[in-house]
């Protein structure tokens, strides 16, 4: 099969993941792999008929011998600098001026994923869109001789990738007919294999959790405010945010919610009072009553009100200042939500969905439909094209006819959610909603250690608990802190600027409970807790599991006690996330491309970073998948010398493929405890006596600066959703606990319950029955969703072709993705 990856319509950071990902799974897959040039236009343009295939620089170092010469035969084509560097043409000749579509090898497309935007280009095509344009386009192909195309772009790219498929019988008919193609042409390419990838960052398409990009421009967006709020507290100024989002509001959303926004205006649900002015103001007001210094409004670009008459930064502005006084600018972010980058997610993302997309193209019949690549319940999915469009439009529909409800259900449920958890964190109730009887003294404590988005889930649940009725206390400094008396109570306010701040606001310690169990028990009397909600990693488990047990013989633990994962280890089993580990992954991110920076500059080294994580190897592996890097090294997996035989082996081969004097910087991702034996330095001084004049090696412990600063987007929003579900669960618990009339209040096990992610479902987890699906020693989960991330990470260096290991094996690692 030869396919041909093109980026059509807007640019998003992601999408040169995604090319990159495509080529060398086709390649792996024994496919030739081409990029079309400026999207649709470049499929229209084509090639002039002057440019013929060229054949790839393969090199020719005497101590390479692999007995994969295919691999060997599509290393490289020679157009990887000319596409990542814009130059189109050599001083020597070789160009890109008049070639649209383009073949490319293995290492063309080596280190696009950590550049942001499309190095292929892409552009909204006018001629792709009439029928002598999708002729034009179809002729192309057939005369490249290409059968497979991936297009990664938006609905209207994705509508036009269906459109060119169910009119290809027609198109291949009429150049027949024409006499531009011969009949074993027609027959040949009667069939054109389509796949759809979703690149853009509105967040927009239905049928999928997350479109490649948004990510990133949800960093950006945030980025921008956490600067603006800055100055926006030493003036007590407002600032009115105008975001990207034209029909759908998940930029603005959870912008809002990440940022600590004020208001926020979206359009699948404008304010619901017939004056959007009244609502604000009435909001913002009380925020300024309260002693709040700063106002951040949020305005997606397609916000409008219930009438559907368009809501703009410029009018917000002036009710601000005209109404209450308010110092306001007003700031529209623009094409920077574009630029910059990918961040962590959006390098797995493209990665997984690329490598899904080759597949579909070997498995694509004349029968099955065109697909979209998507991501629902945190695994890679096949869709209808088609009928994810279908869906998309019938939001805007919705929306059209001020159905908002209708709209809103069109959405996740993650999105409800979100809109529900801002509006419970950032308006001020004049009284509580529980009636007294309900309302608790709740401790709030962080066990382990710190992690991003700890004191936003604190944040979350103190102005959720105040809203409600219930009194939040703060018990500092862990277990220690609560037998020191370092307790006291929290206040709105007081929690304000805690959303964009790392670390832990209460303080943090590794000690558990049984350091002294009749004593806390005793203060958990002393301050009368009616409820606890733990925020830690493996030691808050470990720690809920003692209170637990504790209730037998201590009445004052039969209370509702929830434990909140934040780790950046992830290694809490049963939940795919826990909070820390996204801003950990991005830190893990930045640092490894500073790092290959530096590598790739000295043009022959190899450097072997060492990663945080304990026994579990979750942040390795993933640091690994988003970094690039060509070998990992786990606690799950360990270490042995033939393994690193075969590594050394491997580095030595790979190295002398590449061009002399261009050899690519590479790195070796080590979690911190995969051997007691083979350390970071063990490793760096073999590859360095090893590599002899193929490489050298240096190394890089990382560390604490893993646990990052500010937390990211995505574990600010997580920290939300998850807080707001913890204090009603805690409130259901509570509830059943005052139901019990005889006698002393006996807490059930399921009160003391561990809340997990679990897909896009989120599932509460008694502590008893989560331990048996722990393991205790190595603190870690017995079974890892991840865990076969490893072979996709060697199928994507090309490890099994470059060590001569058997084509199935190659199959196997590139299907076994999470």
């Amino acid at each position: 099969m030869k396919l041909a990856v093109l980026t059509s319509g807007g640019d998003s950071a992601g999408m040169n993941a995604v090319v990159r990902a495509v080529v060398k799974a086709g390649i792996i897959r024994g496919c030739e792999t081409w990029v079309v040039r400026e999207g649709y236009e470049g499929l229209v343009r084509g090639n002039g008929d002057d440019h013929k295939a060229e054949k790839p620089a393969i090199a020719t170092h005497k101590e390479v011998h692999l007995k994969d010469e295919s691999f060997v035969q599509n290393l490289r084509f020679g157009d990887g600098e000319l596409l990542r560097d814009g130059t189109s043409d050599y001083t020597s000749g070789r160009s890109l001026k008049g070639r649209y579509i383009v073949r490319v090898g293995w290492d063309d497309v080596r280190g696009w994923f950590g550049v942001g935007g499309t190095l292929c280009g892409t552009a909204r095509s006018a001629a792709f869109r009439t029928p002598e344009g999708r002729l034009a386009a179809a002729y192309n192909l057939i005369k490249e001789g290409i059968d497979a195309l991936v297009v990664c772009g938006g609905d209207g790219s994705l509508t036009g990738a269906d459109v060119f498929r169910a009119e290809w019988p027609s198109l291949v008919s009429q150049l027949r007919e024409s006499g531009k193609i011969s009949e074993d042409l027609a027959n040949t390419y009667g069939h054109l294999k389509i796949v759809g990838l979703v690149g853009s960052i509105d967040n927009d398409m239905s049928m999928t959790d997350m479109t490649i990009g948004a990510p990133t421009a949800l960093h950006r967006i945030c980025e921008s405010i956490d600067n603006i709020e800055s100055t926006a507290f030493s003036h007590s100024r407002a600032f009115v945010v105008e975001v990207m989002g034209r029909h759908c509001g998940w930029l603005a959303l959870l912008a809002g919610v990440s940022a600590g926004a004020d208001f926020i205006f979206i359009p699948e649900r404008p304010p619901e009072e017939d004056s959007w002015e009244d609502a604000m103001c009435k909001m913002i007001q009380r925020h300024r009553e309260l002693g709040k210094r700063t106002t951040i409004v949020i305005v997606a670009e397609g916000a409008h009100d219930k009438n559907l008459q368009p809501i703009r930064a410029d009018a917000i502005k002036d009710v601000l200042s005209d109404r209450l006084g308010l110092d306001t600018r007003v700031t529209c972010l623009g094409h920077t939500q574009r630029g910059g980058r990918p961040c962590a997610y959006d390098r797995i993302l493209p990665t997984l969905q690329g490598v899904e997309a080759v597949e579909a193209l070997l498995e694509a019949t004349p029968e099955t439909p065109s697909y979209m690549i998507g991501v629902q319940e945190s695994k890679i999915t096949r869709v209808p094209l088609m009928e994810a469009v279908a869906m998309t439009h019938s939001v805007s529909k919705a929306i059209g006819e001020k159905d908002f409800d209708k709209a809103m259900s069109l959405r996740d449920p993650e999105f409800h959610e979100s809109l529900e958890g801002f509006y419970a964190t950032s308006q001020v109730h004049p009284e509580p909603r529980l009636p007294h009887s309900q309302r608790m003294r709740v401790g709030i404590m962080h066990v382990g250690a710190p992690a991003g988005g700890m004191n936003a889930a604190t944040r979350a649940v103190v102005r959720y608990c105040i809203a409600q009725g219930h009194r939040p206390f703060a018990v500092h400094n862990g277990f220690v802190g609560l037998l020191d008396d370092s307790v006291h109570q929290l206040s709105w306010l007081g929690v304000d600027n805690w959303m964009t701040r790392g670390g832990s606001e209460l303080g943090t310690n590794r000690k558990l409970p049984d350091i002294d169990l009749g004593l806390v028990a005793a203060k958990f009397q002393q301050y009368n807790f009616h409820a606890l909600i733990m925020i830690g990693g493996f030691e808050a488990f470990s720690s809920l599991d003692i209170l637990e047990q504790g209730r037998k013989h201590y009445p004052a633990f039969n209370i509702p006690i929830v434990h909140l994962p934040a780790t950046i280890s992830n290694n809490v089993p049963m939940t795919e996330f826990s909070l820390g580990s996204d801003t950990s992954l991005n830190a893990l991110v930045d640092a490894c491309d500073a790092i290959k920076q530096s590598a790739s500059a000295s043009r022959n080294r190899v450097f072997v970073v060492e990663t945080q994580g304990g026994k579990c190897g979750y942040l390795a592996t993933m640091g690994a998948l988003a970094t690039g890097a060509c070998i990992v090294y786990t606690p799950e997996r360990g270490m042995n010398l033939n393994m690193l035989r075969d590594d050394v082996k491997y580095l030595k081969k790979r190295y002398g493929l590449d061009v002399k004097g261009k050899s690519e910087g590479r790195i070796v991702m080590r979690s911190e405890e995969s051997s007691s034996v083979y350390t970071t330095k063990m490793i760096t001084d073999m590859f360095k006596e090893e590599g002899g004049k193929l490489f050298d090696s240096r190394s890089a412990s990382l560390g604490h600066t893993l646990q990052g600063g500010i937390p990211s987007p995505l574990d600010r929003a997580r920290a939300v959703r998850l807080a707001l579900k913890c204090v009603a669960f805690i409130e259901r618990e509570h509830v059943a606990l005052l139901r019990q009339s005889d006698g002393p209040r006996v807490a059930p096990p399921e009160s003391a319950a561990v809340i997990t992610i679990q897909g896009s479902s989120v599932k509460w987890v008694p502590v008893q029955e989560m331990k048996e699906h722990a393991d205790m020693v190595n603190r870690r989960g017995k079974s890892e969703p991840w865990a076969n991330v490893r072979s996709l990470i060697e199928a994507l260096v090309a490890r099994p072709q470059i060590l001569g290991e058997r084509e199935k094996e190659s199959k196997d690692g590139i299907q076994g993705k999470s």
